[in-house]
């Protein structure tokens, strides 16, 4: 329902400070100090689990060869690959905001379009940052990548990954990543360009254009999101697979992108920014948060349900080596998944009123972004380290060297345009928008 707003300025730049670059690189160096010291200890043989990896524990044959010839730095690698996958998720669901927007000829969401627009900026740091372990530490991650596996006369030989070997090979693998982000940065380089000349020269050429190139991106991002999962997470633990997990991911990373710009936008209104974003275009970010909240947990349930039901060996052995495998170390991050990703979210946001409190807002999204954050560390850590996981120094520092990265990109890309799309053809339906 449309009504009668009092249209503020559209003309804001926003203004990336001195005292905010000082901040996130004073961030940036404590979380590198946190790394340093985190390897020195963990050289040093403190903070390490001493669980054994036994059977009984549920680990299966093809995980104990994951983790037999275990080092203290693959705990390092595994976490640079957690944090990638991460803010990869993070940046790449800007543009897929962008992109299912523009399908829809959503006209509410111009006004903030600024925010997911930035996000992807990001994507060619996690992208050469995620080659380059990879190509340096791919042994450590990937059980697949060890040579032996796939030599019938080897002591490793294994059939079931021998059998995968015309997918999982390096150079296939090299190629599909290299696809992956290029092909979703330069959809989003297209779409940038065409959001900046639709600023400066106006008319609907530029938004038809942008629709057109956002409907190739959500082609291209239909299988490359689950592709990506594939190759980047699930292959992790290389014996097993679920046809749900694609999916999995997606939700994942699209509620984290969400939650990402909601928390944004907010903080942006917060230092007098966006002053045409009202409170219904907040309620809106927040049920998009609520709403993909719930997805979430549909797909998570019904991956777990199917094989709790089933109770196939070669499936329940993901579950059981989170539940009870490796001393039980990941039940407690396991249900702390949960709770942060669905019962949290679902609680805080579920009034009207919620969606419209920026406070609860800020809460729900936070809340959000632990719990994804989380997410993936469960995906990928017991594949990696087995039990040798851990919250310590590494962790902490990790994540605040990428969070410091990706608030400096984004806020970089945030002063490359007016905060306010004023030439987009469906502002006008934006700036009066009220539910």
């Amino acid at each position: 329902m449309a009504s009668v707003h009092a249209i503020p300025s559209l003309d804001e730049q926003f203004e990336f400070t001195a005292e905010s670059k000082r901040r996130l690189l004073i961030g940036g160096a404590v979380g590198v100090a946190l790394v340093v010291l985190g390897a020195v200890l963990l050289s040093a043989g403190v903070g390490e689990h001493a669980h054994e990896a036994v059977q009984g524990h549920g680990l299966s044959e093809g995980h104990e060869g994951a983790h037999e010839h275990y080092k203290w730095t693959t705990r390092l690698w595994a976490n640079i690959w957690v944090n990638s996958i991460y803010f990869t998720g993070i940046a790449v669901a800007g543009m897929f905001f962008m992109s299912y927007n523009y399908l829809a000829q959503a006209g509410w969401s111009s006004v903030i379009k600024r925010v997911p627009e930035a996000m992807p900026a990001f994507l060619p740091v996690t992208g050469i940052i995620m080659l380059g372990v990879f190509l340096f530490a791919g042994h450590d991650i990937f059980h697949w990548t060890h040579e032996g596996l796939y030599d019938k006369a080897s002591p490793e030989y294994d059939p079931i990954i021998a059998g995968k070997s015309g997918f999982l090979n390096t150079p296939f693998f090299l190629g599909r990543m290299v696809l992956y982000f290029v092909s979703w940065y330069m959809l989003w380089r297209v779409l940038r360009n065409l959001s900046l000349q639709e600023d400066l020269y106006g008319g609907t050429e530029y938004y038809y254009k942008s629709m057109k190139y956002g409907i190739i991106f959500l082609v291209v991002f239909a299988v490359t999101s689950s592709t990506a999962a594939w190759d980047l997470i699930m292959s992790i633990d290389t014996h097993w697979f679920s046809t749900m997990f694609g999916w999995y991911t997606l939700a994942s990373w699209h509620v984290a992108g969400l939650a990402t710009m909601t928390l944004t936008v907010v903080m942006l209104k917060e230092q007098g920014y966006l002053k045409a974003v009202n409170n219904s275009h907040l309620h809106d970010l927040g049920k998009f948060v609520f709403a993909f909240s719930i997805f979430w947990t549909y797909v998570w349930f019904a991956q777990f349900m199917l094989i709790y039901y089933a109770n196939l060996p070669e499936e329940t052995i993901y579950y059981r080596e989170r539940f009870s495998g490796h001393g039980g170390i990941y039940l407690a991050p396991f249900w702390v998944n949960v709770v942060l990703n669905f019962v949290f979210p679902f609680l805080v946001l579920m009034t009207r009123d919620a969606k419209r409190t920026t406070i609860l807002l800020k809460v729900a999204c936070w809340g959000v972004l632990i719990g994804h954050y989380f997410d993936f560390y469960m995906n990928i850590m017991p594949g990696t380290v087995g039990d040798h996981a851990g919250f310590g120094p590494i962790e902490f520092g990790m994540i605040l060297i990428f969070a410091c990265a990706f608030i400096w990109s984004v806020s970089t890309q945030l002063t490359k345009a007016n905060l306010i799309p004023k030439n987009h053809p469906l502002l006008e339906e934006a700036l009066h928008h009220d539910i």
